[in-house]
């Protein structure tokens, strides 16, 4: 790996390869558990993520090790080319507080502002970080850097001790799981029509979208439920199984503007629920932005869900402009 950076108590900053992974994996899973109590990331997911051509490690990633050569903090950031730039930073409890946060806070700037000129022109830029509710040192460290408090998301879970209510479905809804090679750009076009009414949705490619969707480690087409009225199709629940949790996760459940209020989303909901009680797995969980404007958490609510942990995204303006995407 190569040294970039010396700092204070012989601690070294370095670029990650491939063979940091699992040691990457354990510190965000450490990070995790001091600060939520429970694993929110898994192996499978950070590779994919590190495979992917959102990110270079060359360039967009750093580690801090000791002179026992322990991974003590890691840091990232990537962009996909809208005018929003995401990183995370995540420091070992024992390693806060002691300027790791604000060094690589500054590496990760940096980085992205070399990354404005690839933006469109007249895009404003924003640099996006998003910490655990419980963190008590970013808060203010992100403060001083010149972030705000934008938005909090929720992770709500729910642990069925039995078997869960039995779906009613609208009138003239049939549903049907995914037909692998046929539906995913129908399911697509969908989705992204339904998630324009989410904060700062911005549009994406199918070739993205798939490349977490259909990743080979947990896409499974018999856990995509989709709803259709005649040759439309309506909403859909996309669920995986996230072994390493134990968790039946539904990772995209949208209803298009027509259809809601109408009790598919409910539906849907429930249908998912049940058909991982029928497996066996028994607890199940998604992610949810806990100002959403569409009802999505009072659904979840009513569905007996609970919030299980809470991230807060912070939002540094980089380039004033248009809002990408809108």
């Amino acid at each position: 790996m190569l040294t970039i950076d010396t700092l204070p108590g012989n601690l070294l900053v370095r670029r990650p390869t491939m063979d940091d992974l699992k040691s990457v994996y354990e510190l965000v899973n450490t990070c995790d558990l001091a600060d939520n109590g429970m694993p929110d990331h898994t192996l499978d997911e950070l590779r994919a993520y590190w495979q992917s051509p959102d990110i270079n490690l060359a360039t967009d990633a750093w580690t801090v090790v000791n002179s026992q050569g322990q991974l003590v903090a890691y840091a990232d950031t990537d962009s996909e080319g809208h005018g929003e730039i995401f990183s995370f930073i995540r420091v070992l409890p024992e390693y806060r507080n002691r300027g790791l946060e604000t060094h690589l806070l500054q590496q990760v700037e940096r980085r992205a502002l070399e990354r404005v000129p690839q933006a469109p022109a007249n895009v404003r830029i924003a640099l996006y970080n998003w910490i655990s509710h419980s963190d008590k040192t970013m808060p203010h460290l992100l403060e001083q850097q010149g972030f705000k408090q934008v938005r909090s998301f929720w992770r709500m879970e729910l642990a069925m001790g039995e078997a869960p209510g039995v779906p009613e479905w609208p009138e003239s809804i049939t549903l049907r799981t995914l037909r692998a090679g046929e539906d995913e750009r129908t399911v697509f076009a969908m989705m992204e029509k339904a998630f324009q009414d989410h904060w700062r949705h911005t549009p994406t490619t199918f070739e993205q979208w798939a490349r977490w969707q259909l990743r080979e480690e947990t896409f499974d087409p018999t856990l995509w439920f989709l709803a259709w009225e005649g040759d439309e199709l309506v909403g859909g629940s996309l669920c995986r199984y996230e072994k390493e949790l134990d968790l039946g996760w539904v990772g995209q459940l949208a209803v298009l503007r027509p259809w809601r209020r109408k009790g598919l989303g409910m539906a849907l909901l429930l249908n998912s629920f049940g058909e991982f009680y029928r497996r066996g797995i028994y607890k199940v969980g998604l992610g949810v932005d806990s100002q959403n404007l569409t009802g999505a958490t009072r659904l979840y609510e009513r569905a007996g869900m609970h919030v299980a942990l809470q991230h807060d995204t912070y939002e540094k303006e980089l380039r004033p402009g248009e809002e990408p995407g809108r």
